[in-house]
Formats: C-alpha cells, sequence, structure tokens
C-alpha cells in the first residue's frame, strides 16, 4: 500500500521501518522538513519527503505526532480524499500537552482530532510502547504475540488498519467504533499492558474513564519510584499493577 507516516519520533520512525519491511511504500514527513527524518527511518526503504507532498496519491496516512499538535494540520487535511484511511496513534497526556478543558470533561481523545481535521479517524498503536513495537512484534501465529486494538467508525478503514498493525508484527484487535477508543487510552488497563488477543477483550470492558485518568494522572510519581534506570519490563509492570 502507499503509506504516508507523518512524525519521525519512536513511534513514528518505528512504523515507518516496519512497515517498510512490510514491503509497503512508504513515505515519512516531519514538519520540521525532510532533512529531520533520521537516517536510519530510512535504513529500510521509507523516503523522506515535503509535509505538502506527503499527504498526495496516499492510500494511508499515520498521523504520529503530540495530540496537541493534530489539529495544526486541518489545512492540510482539506484536500484529503475521503477513501484515504487516516490513522491517529497520538495520547493525551496533560503533563506534556497541558490540561484540555473538553478531554478533561469526557470528550474522547481521537473524536475530538477527527473534528478539528473535518474527517474520519481510526485508532491504532496508541496502545504499545514505543519499545515494544521496535522489539517485540513477531509473526503472525507465535504463541504469546502482542495484540494492539484498533477502533474506528468505517468498518473498511477498520480493516485497513487491522491489517497494517498485522504487518508490524502484532495481533489486531477490533475494538469497536472511534467513540469507544477512550478505552485503549492512558492508562487504562489496556494500555502499555502487553496483552494477548484472549486477554485484551476483558482489559477494554475494565477501562474506566475516573480511575484510569487517576492512574494517568500519577504517571510520573509512579515512574519516580522505579528508580533511576527502570527497564521496559519495569515500565509494563507498573502499567499492570495499577489495576490489579
Amino acid at each position: 500500500m502507499k503509506i504516508t507516516v507523518i512524525g519521525a519520533g519512536a513511534i513514528g520512525g518505528n512504523l515507518a521501518r516496519k512497515l517498510s519491511e512490510a514491503g509497503h511504500d512508504v513515505q515519512v514527513a516531519d514538519v520540521r522538513g525532510p532533512e529531520a527524518v533520521p537516517a536510519e527511518v530510512l535504513a529500510s526503504g521509507a523516503r523522506a519527503v515535503d509535509l505538502d507532498a506527503a499527504v498526495q496519491d496516499r492510500e494511508v496516512i499515520v498521523l504520529s505526532i503530540p495530540f496537541d499538535r493534530v489539529p495544526e494540520l486541518a489545512g492540510l487535511f482539506a484536500s484529503v480524499p475521503e477513501e484515504t484511511v487516516v490513522i491517529d496513534t497520538s495520547n493525551y497526556y496533560p503533563h506534556l500537552n497541558g490540561r484540555i478543558e473538553e478531554v478533561e470533561k469526557g470528550e474522547v481523545e481521537t473524536v475530538r482530532n477527527a473534528q478539528a481535521l473535518g474527517r474520519p479517524l481510526v485508532k491504532a498503536w496508541n496502545a504499545a510502547l514505543a519499545e515494544t513495537q521496535r522489539a517485540k512484534g513477531v509473526p503472525a501465529g507465535t504463541p504469546g504475540r502482542i495484540a494492539i486494538p484498533v477502533a474506528g467508525d468505517s468498518d473498511e478503514a477498520r480493516r485497513v488498519a487491522m491489517r497494517l498493525v498485522d504487518d508490524t508484527g502484532f495481533d489486531a484487535y477490533d475494538a469497536g467504533v472511534l467513540a469507544d477508543s477512550w478505552r485503549q487510552q492512558p492508562m487504562g488497563p489496556a494500555y502499555c499492558t502487553e496483552l494477548t488477543l484472549d486477554e485484551l477483550p476483558a482489559a477494554l470492558a475494565a477501562a474506566d474513564r475516573v480511575k484510569d485518568a487517576q492512574v494517568r494522572d500519577s504517571m510520573m510519581e509512579r515512574f519516580a519510584a522505579l528508580g533511576d534506570a527502570p527497564t521496559h519490563d519495569d515500565v509494563v509492570e507498573m502499567n499492570r499493577a495499577a489495576h490489579r
């Protein structure tokens, strides 16, 4: 497929590499320009392009930029065809983005972004740590394969995103409509806890908006309690322990 990834950070860079390795035609764009895309992101065959060119003649566009920056791209997306599948990987963290009143009052994060861009979005790849995505993808059928939830209002767009999740080494779970994507946001039981396809549905069902927001807002304190050099496994265990 013809795919553009906007954002070349930890998540966007991972996705560009993984999708290129899976045989897709991948372009990478950074708001700072093509020269800001690291060489290692392009090592598997992806191409760095200007932001304006990045959204032309693409079947899928993956947004991998900070949550609060997504609305800034509304003008860019005005000319993107309706059939283009647009996937949002962002997460709302008040300590990083500042508090956004509408989200604090219950507006679903990616529903907000979809309204800001004026087009449908799919939510995917947000509920797995960057290191999980970099190092723990395995072929389909591998026992214990980690699952990633995918939510969106279009059945076809959701199916496309799920196929791409599989291409990056993870089982894709159909998490339903976009309004329910709050269940995969920080810091619910399904968020960055490395669950399998059998385990993930119960974790999504157990999400609690009030409790999960409290867990999210205590994240920095819990990180500090891990010490100076927490491992990836320490972080995953911290996330799981918050819901036991």
